[in-house]
């Protein structure tokens, strides 16, 4: 089992964009391809805390996120939704993502 952690900073002012994207697809979309959120928030207190969503994704292995992570930004549904989310221009700026491994602590 493997998690992956992800931060994304938004474009100034594009933060509502990405939380409705979250609300009313990505979720459904992550569900769709077996891909497991368990966690999702905004940063309230900390460096980056006017722009920022953080969540984190469980997987089997690292070849299965790999393979879960082509197959969603390959699916025309999700395709759709992100270019009609930026319509109005990007809303992510940046992404930082880290892949971590809990097996030796357990």
């Amino acid at each position: 089992m493997i998690y992956e952690i992800r931060e994304y900073t938004t474009v100034p002012g594009r933060m509502p964009a990405l939380v409705a994207r979250f609300r009313e697809h990505t979720t459904r979309i992550f569900a769709k391809h077996g891909m497991e959120l368990v966690f999702l928030s905004v940063t309230e207190l900390g460096s980056n805390s006017n722009n920022e969503l953080v969540y984190v994704l469980r997987f089997d292995s690292y070849d299965d996120m790999v393979a879960k992570w082509a197959a969603m930004q390959a699916d025309p549904e999700w395709l759709k939704i992100k270019g009609d989310s930026e319509a109005d221009g990007p809303i992510v700026a940046s992404i930082n993502r880290r892949v971590a491994n809990p097996t030796p602590f357990l």
